[in-house]
């Protein structure tokens, strides 16, 4: 049922034997359905369809944004329901797979101009205090200051470069 499928009915055969009619999405059984029934009935289960029809669906399309900008290669079409379990997913997974900047990463799943889902990846921090061994705190506190105020100009200028494995990681969805 998780599935998005209708219950039409059910047949009982002899031999502890039943056969379940549903309508499904056909983009539901594509996505793993067939291996998962195998799994859970041990083997023993099998699936037969027919083409009913095109339906309307509620679709939406789900964008991937780093830093604001919008990742085209990340961008799907999915089912409104799942959209935001999908979007904290990738966000989730993308976290993990974008190396560290200089300054934080916003990584967020939105769909449409609404943000479904965020992620930061945190920034690389220099000890630049190190150097202020005892004495005033105004000395430290300016130099963080500073390095805030830099931080703030390289993030409006600054483009985030994925790896390769970003790709393979957040596309096994």
């Amino acid at each position: 049922m998780d599935r998005r499928a209708v219950d039409k009915g059910s047949e009982y055969l002899p031999g502890n034997r039943v056969i379940l009619y549903y309508l499904f999405p056909l983009n539901e059984v594509i996505s793993d359905f067939y291996d998962r029934l195998k799994s859970v009935s041990s083997g023993y289960a099998s699936l037969d369809y027919d083409f009913f029809g095109y339906q309307a669906g509620d679709l939406v399309k789900l964008d991937i944004l780093l830093n604001g900008d919008p990742v085209d290669a990340f961008s799907m079409i999915c089912h409104r329901s799942k959209a935001e379990l999908r979007g904290r997913s990738m966000a989730e997974k993308l976290r993990k797979a974008v190396p560290r900047q200089m300054y934080d990463v916003a990584i967020q799943a939105a769909v449409g101009n609404r943000i479904i889902a965020r992620e930061t990846v945190k920034a690389i921090r220099k000890n630049v205090t190190a150097k202020c061994y005892g004495g005033d705190i105004t000395r430290k506190r300016k130099l963080l200051e500073k390095q805030k105020e830099g931080k703030r100009r390289m993030k409006k200028v600054g483009k985030v470069n994925l790896p390769q494995e970003a790709f393979r990681v957040v596309l096994d969805v």
